[in-house]
């Protein structure tokens, strides 16, 4: 079965869905982790009212785990309301990835959440009634 995980991880690292940039992103948001030099850039675009993601992709570099985590989450947000992005957790990322990760390499998992989730709060923060 862990290699079912390592196969799948291989192939988001390999393919990533939702890579690149948008060109008209309502938000976008980037950070690295300098410990191991992993870095993410999330860009979204949400529809008229603002309730849901209707385009997301990320870029950056680094592991395979952060890369290939961040191609699942954008896979898994695409088209959902924000309001499920924010009840997303640290378990979730980890149920995606699937396989053991050690403490380190959780960070790099978790990268693409965390970008994700700051990017939307600060737009949030910044179109509040």
């Amino acid at each position: 079965m862990e290699d079912l995980y390592r196969e799948n991880l291989l192939d988001h690292y390999e393919n990533p869905r939702h890579h690149g940039t948008l060109e008209h992103a309502d938000f976008s948001h980037e950070e690295s982790n300098p410990l191991c030099g992993d870095r993410i850039r999330v860009d979204v675009k949400l529809s008229e009212d603002g309730s849901q993601i209707v385009d997301i992709a990320f870029s950056g570099d680094g592991c395979i785990i952060s890369q290939a985590s961040a191609s699942m989450l954008m896979e898994e947000v695409d088209g959902k309301p924000i309001s499920d992005v924010q009840k997303l957790e640290r378990q979730d990322i980890l149920d995606l990835v699937g396989a053991p990760l050690t403490t380190a390499r959780v960070k790099c998992a978790l990268l693409g959440l965390k970008v994700l989730k700051a990017g939307l709060y600060q737009y949030l923060v910044d179109h509040q009634d």
